[in-house]
């Protein structure tokens, strides 16, 4: 059996077909959809793979189609400029012909500046906080559809730790806040570049979930249709993605069948080291809406 960080890492680890041009696979166990995700950091290591002497400071995406997980993604790299101090990449992916994503990611040589920076939340630290694995396996067998449960019980590539954990089914309705550390399971190469695409690639997990909390709606809950619209992010500062980090996410609004959510990473000794932004598709299913009146 491969350890899920290794299928994580191995996925990042593109093979290249033609200048600017590389392919990407899924897990041999999606069978629905290509996780967001995966597409982000494949995309960001795609650009990467172009640039040298830079690591990316900031990337915007656009989710446009599902990805088929039974076939490879294509990634067509145009290098839009090439300054400097910058770098620009334009990374569109392509399965069957048709883009399913696309990435604008910028680059810049690391350089001296002006600092500052928000502080990080006075939370428990993740040694006094249950596992994410801990709690799922407390949830009453009863509650888990049975279609569902090799989908929760799967061992992850990342392991979190929530400071306050919501119920998985039929949780109350709360205020749009959640925090917890997260790191992967296990270790990765020092390669920079390589951190921040599966910072990424991590960052696609939970946010829509925070703009799902206001509305007493669990991670597993049919009620709504959800996937990824678009997906921002900068890098501030240096880190690890294999050691614990602090992503404290919120979401300002929901509204046209939309949540909006904005995360911050810190890490162990405060340092906010990065930011992202989430708007994901929240469709209630036909039913779940109140009547009018």
């Amino acid at each position: 059996m491969i350890a899920p960080i290794q299928e994580v890492l191995d996925l990042l680890n593109l093979e290249k077909i033609e200048e600017n041009i590389f392919r990407g696979l899924s897990p041999k166990d999606r069978v629905q959809r290509v996780f967001g995700g995966q597409v982000l950091g494949q995309a960001l290591m795609a650009a990467s793979r172009t640039v040298e002497g830079r690591l990316c400071h900031s990337l915007h995406g656009y989710f446009l189609r599902a990805g088929d997980p039974k076939v490879p993604i294509l990634y067509e790299v145009d290098r839009s400029r090439d300054g400097g101090s910058f770098t620009s990449r334009r990374v569109v992916a392509i399965q069957h012909g048709r883009p399913i994503f696309t990435l604008e990611a910028s680059f810049q040589r690391e350089e001296p500046g002006l600092e500052h920076a928000f502080a990080a939340p006075v939370v428990p630290p993740p040694e006094a906080l249950e596992s994410d694995n801990d709690l799922r396996a407390k949830i009453p067998p009863d509650r888990i559809p049975p279609e569902l449960c090799a989908w929760v019980f799967r061992p992850r590539p990342f392991e979190t730790r929530p400071i306050d954990p919501r119920p998985y089914f039929d949780p109350a309705p709360q205020p749009p806040h959640e925090s917890f550390w997260v790191r992967t399971a296990g270790s990765m190469p020092d390669d920079p570049a390589l951190h921040r695409a599966m910072l990424a690639f991590a960052s696609d997990l939970s946010m829509i979930a925070t703009s799902l909390a206001p509305h007493g709606i669990g991670w597993y809950d049919d009620k709504v249709q959800m996937a990824s619209l678009d997906h921002a992010m900068w890098f501030h500062r240096p880190f690890r993605a294999d050691e614990w980090l602090l992503l404290v996410q919120d979401s300002p609004s929901a509204s046209g069948g939309r949540g909006f959510n904005r995360g911050t990473l810190f890490t162990r000794d405060g340092a906010l080291v990065a930011s992202v932004v989430q708007e994901g598709l929240i469709r209630p299913r036909r039913g779940m809406l109140p009547s009018a009146s």
